[in-house]
């Protein structure tokens, strides 16, 4: 089911409706991480010092190497790990659209679905990124410990927290928060396997850069199916 999913999310790259959703999605993807990125390096030039020797960069002046090509490179190894909470960041923003993309092609004969409300949306994802960020620290201990598993760990752990997201924004549209709570809970297993299936190419640099609204995609496909089987 959850492979089904992703290939009809992939296959409907296609439709004009869902490629400007998913160019939309990649354009956002990469302002919010160069914003993350460029926050990065001002905590380093605040706590470091205006120079610093950083893996791929050689010396930094922070200001100079923002838009620096062994920046970008270096930006792309670290979306190894930013892509995460970008992904979380995307989700509020664009999961209506995604869905309603995949609703018109895939499920017309359903009725217009519930919009979430945008500042409701921002607020959400902001606790939401907070708490996945907290998990993140709080699993740090795991990941230096565990360092040859770190990660499986670390794909675990987001993949556990994108799902529950992903398919609770999906679920809410159709039959509210408190409903789709339940349905996550009953099929929490298929969620979470769901959830580290795209906490994966999350670490891809470039791939992870579509996968936010491909995965939105498909959890409103794995939504409709699970809600088919009840």
């Amino acid at each position: 089911m959850i492979l089904n999913a992703f290939l009809k999310a992939l296959a409907q790259s296609g439709d004009p409706r869902f490629r400007k959703v998913l160019l939309t999605g990649i354009g956002l993807a990469l302002v919010l991480l160069a914003a993350i990125y460029v926050a990065f390096l001002l905590l380093i030039h605040i706590f470091v010092g205006p120079e610093s020797t950083l893996p791929l960069i050689g010396q930094v002046t922070w200001l100079d190497n923002i838009l620096s090509w062994g920046s970008f490179v270096f930006m792309l190894f670290l979306s190894v790990v930013l892509m995460v909470p970008v992904a979380s960041a995307i989700t509020s923003m664009m999961l209506d659209q995604v869905a309603e993309a995949v609703e018109r092609k895939h499920y017309s004969h359903l009725p217009g679905a519930a919009s979430t409300p945008f500042w409701a949306g921002i607020k959400d994802s902001i606790v939401f990124l907070g708490f996945l960020i907290l998990a993140n620290l709080v699993a740090l201990v795991l990941y230096l410990t565990f360092s040859v598993a770190a990660p499986v760990i670390f794909w675990a752990l987001n993949g556990l927290l994108l799902g529950r997201e992903y398919f609770t924004l999906a679920a809410a549209r159709r039959i509210g928060f408190i409903e789709a709570k339940k349905m996550r809970r009953k099929h929490a297993v298929t969620i979470w396997i769901a959830g580290t299936l795209m906490a994966i190419p999350l670490s891809v640099p470039l791939l992870n850069l579509v996968i936010p609204v491909l995965g939105a995609a498909t959890f409103t496909h794995i939504f409709h199916n699970l809600r088919a089987r009840s």
